[in-house]
């Protein structure tokens, strides 16, 4: 996935969800955030973040921020971007073999879902793709915040598979050089039990590390996932 017409900034204020104040080149401007979570561990006064400048001459804001830097390393905050670069992962033969035809948000029960793919000669996937920002200890965690949303997307998906379907579930982990996944327990712990009996039931659940860039983001290689260690009998409990 490629940005253009990307500029840094210095990151001051973000007075709701959508919005930041971001300094660039001397100018304070109002930023679209494109990413509507907390992300209160990135985004914190002084720190250099990465812009995108609109080609619209309509839009109320100019710039969309796309990126922060938490000391060296760059993150992706793009909420749009971790669809978008999994399609093109599994556009390049990546996680399925013999792909005959890919759909975007392909709906099955009450959920819709991000990817749909056939393959092989008689095989068909859901997949649910969760962009990944929160970092710990070069751990990577998600959520940063309770999503019932989140769950119940892993409930749909567990009958997709009950219902002879292939399913999965990519984090796309939007930076790099990290040591695993696990699901952010202290956070919202019924997703990730959620997440554990998804992979007892079938689903596959993988983390895909990206390279980060100011102008780029790529899947470049999956990390370990470390899932919870509850019985499936403790799960309905």
């Amino acid at each position: 996935m490629i940005y253009e017409n990307v500029t840094t900034g210095i990151f001051h204020s973000r007075p709701n969800r959508f919005l930041a104040h971001v300094e660039i080149d001397g100018v304070m401007e109002v930023c679209h955030v494109k990413n509507t979570g907390r992300c209160k561990e990135l985004l914190i006064k002084g720190v250099t973040v990465v812009v995108e400048k609109s080609n619209n001459p309509n839009r109320k804001t100019k710039y969309s921020l796309i990126a922060v830097y938490k000391g060296k390393r760059l993150i992706n905050i793009d909420s749009q971007a971790p669809n978008q670069v999994a399609y093109e992962w599994l556009s390049n033969n990546h996680l399925l073999s013999n792909i005959t035809h890919i759909q975007r948000e392909k709906t099955f029960g009450n959920s819709r879902f991000d990817l749909f793919a056939t393959y092989e000669t008689d095989r068909s996937a859901f997949i649910e793709v969760k962009g990944a920002t929160l970092e710990m200890d070069n751990v990577v965690k998600f959520p940063d915040a309770p999503t019932q949303r989140g769950v119940k997307h892993i409930e749909e998906l567990i009958q997709c598979k009950k219902q002879g379907f292939d399913a999965f579930i990519l984090f796309v982990v939007q930076l790099s050089d990290v040591d695993y996944f696990t699901p952010n327990m202290d956070t919202h712990s019924e997703f990730g039990y959620a997440l554990l009996k998804a992979k007892q039931s079938g689903v596959i659940i993988k983390a895909l590390e990206c390279e980060v860039t100011e102008n780029s983001l790529v899947i470049t290689k999956e990390i370990p996932v470390k899932l919870p260690t509850l019985s499936l009998r403790q799960l309905h409990e």
